[in-house]
């Protein structure tokens, strides 16, 4: 589960060929997502927990400077970015959440976001939940986001697995906190992240993925083919950018 700048640069750990940060060390950004027999969360909350869990993980204290995470973080971001959703419940989310990381939550939805791990080195309480079964509904009608507030658009054509859907806009989140400067970090984080999910209108997919901001393109591991664009970031601040 990769993303992929709009105009990657050969050496970018966001292009879709393989070069030469492939031969380094890989890394993941694992996430779990609570999902209780009976009570599952709405699927867009699922998404829209994901992508601020990214952005609460990547702006700790912990994940800059000298934190304890920071060198983890380091060693993500300097090869290919993967992040992979696991599922718990019961007493397999209590071990979860035993483990060093951050619990976000939702209105219905609880991510737990982990420091990075080797792609082969997962902790065993996490190796051992499962990828599969995270296929999440929205029982009610979502409402169109509000313009005001930083969305993130899915490809209207592709079928994604919700657990699929959470990583790729966490990605997209992550690419749009790359791409603001320092000041509308700080804004956004003091404000709590506040951001929305949809599915793109087909008719404005050409324009979202032409418009010059911040795009994501699958590596095609999982569930899709290699180089499909499945989410446009669009924070008012880089709309703004991008329309000078």
């Amino acid at each position: 589960m990769n993303d992929d700048r709009t105009t990657p640069a050969p050496d970018s750990p966001f292009r879709p060929d393989p070069g030469d940060r492939d031969a380094a060390p890989q890394f993941v950004l694992p996430l779990v997502v609570r999902i209780e027999r009976g009570s599952p969360p709405a699927r867009t909350d699922a998404l829209e927990t994901a992508a601020r869990a990214v952005l609460v993980m990547l702006s700790d204290e912990r994940s800059v400077g000298d934190g304890e995470w920071a060198r983890a973080i380091r060693d993500w971001q300097d090869a290919r970015i993967r992040k992979v959703v696991r599922r718990a419940r019961g007493a397999e989310w209590r071990r979860a959440e035993a483990l060093p990381g951050i619990t976000v939550t939702g209105k219905s939805a609880e991510v737990r976001v982990f420091p990075p791990v080797p792609l082969d080195g997962w902790p065993k309480d996490l190796a051992r939940l499962q990828v599969s079964g995270t296929d999440l509904d929205d029982p009610d009608p979502v409402p169109p986001a509000d313009p005001g507030v930083p969305t993130l658009w899915m490809n209207p054509e592709l079928e994604m697995s919700a657990g699929k859907a959470m990583a790729q806009a966490g990605h997209g989140a992550q690419l749009a906190w790359w791409a603001l400067p320092d000041a509308v970090r700080e804004a956004w984080h003091a404000a709590g992240f506040p951001l929305a999910v949809r599915s793109a209108d087909p008719a404005d997919w050409p324009a979202l993925t032409g418009g010059g901001l911040p795009t994501v393109r699958d590596a095609g591991f999982t569930e899709i083919a290699p180089g499909s664009c499945t989410v446009v970031a669009d924070h008012p601040a880089l709309r703004h950018r991008r329309d000078l």
